[in-house]
């Protein structure tokens, strides 16, 4: 008996093909989480570089991105090797992005200059690897299902799988020094051990995880070639309405990195537990802040795959999202760092559900500006837009990580004192050398890493999103009609 065929646009993928995939986004997530998170405290307090290296370090690299990412992925679009566009890459770079994390969290003993040389080497490396690693898996979707629904639910659950890969890193750093101090004396070590232990595990299993992916995963999509790259490529992107205004959303709501990357700071500058001392009490509120931004975060995106299944659009969530967290982190600012943690937990929780969202929907949403693009042009750029998507985050997690390094500077602190809860003081330490002015002004500060400047960034990304109109009527006219093409394709192609 003949085997029933699919509708074009139905779901295709086999669970064993999804289960795959998720993993991969796991391991992703593993990888990119322990060098956007903790790469500043390494450099600063283990590595013990110039803070004004670092900051220079972190700008010029995602000055380059903004070349290495776009001409990735036009190569990718343009090369159609024989196991696949996007296949091919995840077989050859999971190793060299392995090594260059580990290798990023080592630190030899070496002169000054030389530690710069290395870090310089290892990190720009490290993007470029990672690049042409992840461009290519969050492009994979378009050419694993054919249908926008399909595309749409395993990009979400991809980055829902991303963001639990995200939290393993965190949890190990704080975790690791507890069970390190009983086998290392000395905290600098202790600091050394952590980090390198916390890489390789990630690297290992991470790449890993990315590795086992192309095996299992299928390009089932006749997706239009890319013959004219360059200029023309790039213009089609630039174009691209809904692609321009998602990537302008990602690069305004920056500021929500603030949430991970800034609890260090603020455990330790801004708040403070009374009858603790300043290790207990810093390693107690980081922990306490982690879990509140935990909680929002990945509350939102197990919603998401729900809410937009019958209640709300990717516009909608977006919007109300960034308005709740925007407010929420008004909200914290106004009633300052001495509120009780009864309040700042709960308005936390509330701060954090937009980096659920915004992590969940942008990738989805480039899908279907690409979708848009494929209707209107004939020309599918999948590795060009995608790759504006992976230079808009590292470009807002770069400056979000930069910026607090300059807080130090604006606040009157020494930039080399550092975020490290290896520190044996926070700001109590400032009592006797700085009025309480200027220690008011050191708390405000960095208070405002978790308050005002994220709250600011995502109440001005929603401005971008209200021009954004690839939703209702309009979208489901492109799904159709990409839908008949690729039907006709496929007709065509069976005929030959």
């Amino acid at each position: 008996m003949p085997k029933k065929e699919k509708k074009p646009g139905a779901g295709v993928v086999p669970l064993g093909e999804q289960i795959s995939y998720y993993a991969g986004s796991l391991g992703s997530g593993l990888i990119y989480s322990i060098m956007s998170t903790y790469i500043l405290d390494f450099y600063m307090n283990v590595a013990k570089l110039n803070w004004i290296f670092v900051l220079a370090l972190m700008l010029l690299a995602r000055t380059w991105d903004a070349v290495n990412d776009p001409l990735m992925g036009v190569l990718m679009d343009r090369l159609s090797p024989k196991r696949g566009k996007m296949r091919s890459w995840l077989f050859t770079m999971p190793g060299p992005i392995m090594i260059f994390t580990i290798l990023l969290f080592f630190a030899p003993g070496l002169a000054p200059v030389m530690k710069m040389v290395y870090a310089a080497i290892t990190y720009v490396g490290w993007g470029m690897t990672f690049t042409a690693m992840d461009i290519p898996f969050w492009s994979l979707p378009n050419a694993m299902a054919p249908g926008e629904k399909e595309r749409g639910l395993t990009l979400n659950l991809g980055r829902m799988f991303n963001g639990v890969g995200a939290a393993v890193p965190m949890a190990l750093v704080m975790i690791l020094p507890a069970i390190l101090k009983k086998f290392i004396s000395g905290s600098d070590d202790i600091d050394v051990a952590k980090y390198l232990i916390t890489a390789v595990f990630c690297a290992v299993a991470g790449a890993a995880l990315i590795f086992q992916t192309p095996f299992k995963v299928k390009e089932r999509v006749p997706l239009p070639k890319s013959e004219n790259g360059g200029k023309g490529a790039l213009r089609r992107v630039l174009t691209c309405k809904p692609l321009v205004l998602t990537a302008l959303m990602g690069i305004l709501s920056g500021g929500r990195y603030l949430y991970q990357a800034g609890t260090p700071h603020v455990a330790r500058w801004a708040l403070y537990i009374e009858g603790k001392t300043a290790q207990e009490s810093m390693a107690s509120m980081q922990m306490t802040l982690s879990i509140a931004m935990a909680m929002g975060m990945f509350g939102a995106m197990v919603a998401v795959p729900f809410l937009t299944k019958k209640l709300l659009n990717y516009k909608q969530l977006l919007i109300g999202s960034c308005l709740v967290g925007g407010v929420a982190g008004m909200a914290i600012y106004i009633a300052g760092y001495d509120v009780s943690m009864a309040l700042l937990f709960p308005l936390l929780v509330l701060c954090a559900i937009p980096l659920g969202v915004i992590n969940v929907v942008a990738f989805p949403m480039v899908g279907d500006a690409l979708d848009y693009m494929e209707v209107e042009t004939g020309h599918r750029e999948n590795g060009l837009g995608f790759a504006i998507q992976s230079f808009v985050i590292k470009l807002a997690n770069a400056l979000a990580t930069s910026s607090i390094t300059l807080i130090y500077p604006i606040v009157g602190l020494d930039p080399s004192e550092s975020q490290s809860t290896r520190a044996e003081t926070n700001f109590m330490g400032l009592i006797g050398t700085k009025t309480p002015a200027e220690i008011v002004s050191v708390r405000k500060g960095f208070f405002g890493i978790i308050s005002i400047i994220p709250a600011v960034s995502l109440l001005v990304s929603i401005i971008p999103i209200l021009f954004y109109d690839l939703t209702g009527k309009k979208k489901d006219r492109v799904t159709a009609e990409l839908a008949e093409r690729r039907a006709l394709v496929e007709a065509q192609a069976s005929e030959a």
